[in-house]
């Protein structure tokens, strides 16, 4: 079974192509015109294990926000298309992430129902290859798009941390490993992984 999936978004404010092999090998080609979502997005294919391409275009001269929130939509379109019904997957998923002075939790399930719940705190501002600011509000923003679309119950605690560069890169790093825990398939499982019968 190929768990692929290429998906077209086209709006007034976007225009995104994305192509996802959920089982990759990390290979990654990322450029989203955010330099600092691009290195995120690459950390969490390398990480996943996920195969991803994606180009986007967007109406950066106002601000990031419709690009960076399209992007959370379109790459959860993608995991959606992949996956298909769901027959067979984890579902469930986990991880802690160190990163310097800095540790995260990551816990997810693909449940169909959406829920993002970010505790914790932030006490710099984070900065891309291109000096575009990227706030952990803006990962947020990003989160909960991806999030509302793909049906996933999403949990993240920043346990602490001073560099918000080094939190977001924690949080993108453990929603990879999560992720990829949660889609790989589990050989006792007969079916959807829910005693519903459907996800």
């Amino acid at each position: 079974m190929k768990r692929k999936a290429y998906l077209r978004r086209k709006t007034k404010e976007t225009d995104i192509s994305l192509t996802l092999n959920i089982d990759g090998t990390g290979k990654y080609k990322i450029d989203t015109g955010i330099g600092f979502l691009d290195h995120m997005l690459e950390l969490f294919s390398f990480h996943g294990f996920f195969d991803l391409e994606v180009k986007a275009k967007g109406d950066l001269k106002v601000d990031i926000h419709h690009t960076n929130e399209d992007l959370g939509i379109a790459l959860a379109e993608a995991f959606k298309k992949a996956l298909g019904n769901k027959q067979g997957i984890k579902r469930f998923g986990s991880a802690f992430i160190p990163m310097d002075e800095t540790l995260v939790q990551v816990v997810l399930d693909i449940s169909g129902r959406p829920n993002l719940t970010l505790t914790g705190y932030a006490l710099e501002t984070a900065r891309g290859k291109k000096n575009v600011i990227y706030s952990l509000s803006t990962a947020k923003q990003f989160l909960r798009a991806f999030t509302n679309t793909l049906g996933l119950n999403l949990h993240i605690q920043i346990l602490y941390g001073e560099d918000t560069h080094h939190i977001i890169e924690a949080i993108f790093k453990g929603l990879a490993k999560a992720l990829d825990e949660a889609t790989q398939i589990e050989k006792r499982s007969r079916g959807v992984p829910s005693t519903k019968g459907k996800i």
